[in-house]
């Protein structure tokens, strides 16, 4: 009898540890203008090459290569631009006031600018989106947004829109197509889907973009979202950010290494993309393609956008016990913000002059809605919303059992 040998389980491990450098070979790259771009109505199972390939548009030198390069003004990518800078000085400035203890948490969004500010571009108003906490871009790309309001919500003061009830970066702006981000991971995605269904069944044109990170993939509602996206043809872009790392947790252990994020769209039934994220042109013409086979009937797109998450994962993580501290710096796809540049630059509608002239208008624009927010207070003054203000907005009428609560509430 033929003596077998102990079953094992296979634990991935990640290809950089803090001492050591990354191997990125993993990340399957494509050259720039390499991967083909198909008819917005192709078939789903058509893709299948896209979801394993990886959409680019910039080369290294700034030229704009390929099927997918958009046929996009000058001053579009400018725009561009200027959001992605104000999306990085307002990070850098959140994150000082939350080590000043102006505020309690923090999470940026450094490296992956370009994803969310581009994506915005490519949205209609009325749409929906349902983000996690690493989307503020879709909101600073957006010129009627208020800085001062986020950062009040951030500080939870006296001016908070949403009055302290929700945990600092878990903004909430209906009028703006930003839904309510949720502490609770993935419920999002399956939100999104249900939300595209309502806009179809009442016979609206809005469609519904939803954001998931690549550790959250692994919750169930990714696979029920996909699972009722794909037989329903909902209008929705289902939008996966792999920035290689969850809290603490390499992207492999949720499933990312022998084979794709994009992948799993694919076997599903639905139409999947992978793409540069750190390619302001790419994720332009991405999002446009799926936003069109949304609203023309076509049903859901799912995109996996390869990125990095240059900080930490929230002000309470110190990435540099689990990863190398200068890893950011010698990831492939580089800067998005640099790269934008180099390209603007390369076809004569950016200087350098320019760029220091916009980082310091910027900069102050940033400085001077900190300052106004901080006039309603800040952790440091304790101006916090009222105690009546848990109360009210629950009901239109507030019921016997809360006045009671209030008042014992007022009494303590």
């Amino acid at each position: 009898m033929n003596k077998r040998a102990p079953l094992r389980l296979y634990v991935p491990e990640p290809t950089g540890r803090p001492g050591r450098e990354t191997d990125f070979s993993y990340l399957r790259l494509s050259p720039a203008g390499a991967v083909r771009r198909p008819p917005v109505d192709v078939t789903p199972n058509d893709t299948a090459d896209l979801a394993y390939a990886l959409v680019r548009v910039l080369d290294d030198d700034g030229r704009a290569l390929g099927e997918w390069a958009p046929q996009v003004d000058a001053e579009v990518l400018r725009r561009g631009l200027r959001a992605m800078i104000r999306t990085r000085t307002f990070d850098a400035r959140m994150l000082m006031a939350q080590r000043q203890k102006k505020i309690s948490f923090y999470m940026q969004c450094l490296g992956e600018e370009a994803i969310a500010t581009a994506h915005a571009f490519a949205l209609d108003p009325g749409d929906m989106c349902f983000p996690t906490y690493r989307q503020q871009g879709l909101l600073l790309a957006r010129d009627d947004v208020s800085m001062v309001d986020m950062m009040c919500q951030l500080m939870s003061n006296q001016r908070d829109p949403v009055r302290g009830r929700q945990l600092p970066v878990m903004y909430s702006y209906k009028r703006y197509g930003f839904f309510s981000i949720s502490g609770n991971l993935a419920t999002q995605f399956i939100q999104a889907v249900g939300w595209g269904m309502a806009s179809a069944i009442k016979g609206d044109t809005k469609i519904a973009s939803a954001w998931i990170g690549d550790g959250a993939t692994a919750e169930a509602d990714f696979h029920t979202a996909l699972t009722f996206a794909h037989v329903y043809r909902a209008p929705v872009i289902l939008n996966v950010v792999n920035n290689q790392w969850a809290i603490s947790m390499f992207q492999a252990i949720a499933g990312g290494e022998a084979t794709t994020f994009a992948a799993r769209g694919i076997g599903c039934g639905i139409a999947s993309l992978r793409v540069d994220g750190n390619d302001f042109l790419a994720v332009l013409a991405a999002s446009r393609w799926a936003a069109e086979r949304a609203r023309s009937n076509l049903g859901p797109t799912m995109i996996e956008w390869i990125t990095y998450r240059a900080g930490a994962h929230s002000t309470s993580d110190d990435p540099s016990r689990y990863r190398p501290a200068d890893d950011w710096q010698h990831f492939p796809l580089g800067d998005p913000i640099e790269r934008l540049k180099r390209h603007l630059m390369a076809i004569g509608a950016w200087s350098e002059s320019d760029h220091e002239a916009a980082t310091r208008e910027i900069e102050s624009e940033v400085l001077a809605a900190q300052k106004e927010a901080e006039r309603y207070g800040t952790l440091l003054d304790g101006h916090i919303p009222p105690l009546e203000s848990m109360f009210e907005d629950v009901y239109k009428t507030m019921p016997p059992h809360l006045h009671d609560q209030l008042r014992q509430a007022a009494a303590a």
